[in-house]
């Protein structure tokens, strides 16, 4: 494995932010390629994804060869599923070589254990929305959009966004609510369990790093699309917030 930080970013949601912000983010996966160990993309990296069999969105095609050349070149990619990108499968564990997970995963970085999840759908709450992700994410409704001319299908995903708004409008108060449920549920599990370094979520799009307790902290790399921030863990295990401005 390459020596280096690891780099974990989350919420880029392409296709839906502008061109410039595109360009910016692959000059970022070349700064990745050159000085970097490891990349996590923790969610949303599209803003809308689904896989056909033999269709794929010719407006991520750049990124997407970004992303198999970072792994041809021996750095390990890792993309967590997101509640815009959560329908990844093949295409991008067999043709692009990632890791890819639907669920959250712990794993070991930098010697630190580390938590990684999205974070939609942590906790008991928001029924309504667990109910609508079941739904979503259940087979037959995913054999049902299969069958939908990819065109509108992106199209549908487009009008249920809600990103464009984001990018016009900035942060609304759901947003600050969102933030502060994530920050309460990662401390929570910190705080449960003494064997955990670092809980890294995304979904909130508000960049944090808090030290809940000596060595150990809540990690949000936030967004692309009001933010183009992103974390860095270096060989002492301790998180850092970046902004790029490349």
């Amino acid at each position: 494995m390459p020596d280096g930080p690891v780099f974990l970013i989350s919420d880029v949601h392409l296709g839906a932010v502008p061109r410039e912000t595109e360009e910016a983010f692959r000059r970022w996966l070349l700064h990745v390629k050159e000085s970097g160990s490891r990349l996590i993309i923790n969610g949303d990296l599209f803003d809308f994804w689904f896989e056909y069999r033999s269709v794929v969105f010719s407006k991520h095609v750049r990124v997407l060869a970004l992303l198999a050349d970072l792994v041809e070149s021996g750095l390990p990619v890792l993309v967590m599923g997101g509640n815009h990108d959560w329908w990844g499968g093949d295409l991008l564990r067999r043709e692009i070589g990632v890791e890819f997970h639907q669920e959250p995963v712990r794993m070991q970085l930098k010697g630190r254990s580390v938590l990684l999840a999205h974070g939609d759908g942590l906790g008991a709450g928001d029924l309504g929305y667990r109910i609508l992700r079941l739904v979503l994410r259940g087979r037959p409704t995913r054999w049902v959009f299969r069958w939908i001319h990819p065109d509108l299908g992106a199209r549908l995903a487009d009008w249920v966004s809600g990103t464009g708004h984001q990018l016009h409008a900035g942060a609304a108060p759901a947003n600050e609510g969102r933030t502060a449920f994530l920050s309460g549920w990662a401390t929570a599990r910190l705080k449960q369990d003494p064997s955990l370094d670092i809980v890294a979520l995304g979904h909130g799009h508000q960049p944090m790093v808090t030290e809940v307790a000596p060595g150990r902290y809540y990690v949000n790399s936030g967004d692309w699309v009001l933010h183009r921030s992103y974390v860095t863990i270096d060989d002492s295990g301790k998180p850092m917030l970046h902004e790029w401005d490349g």
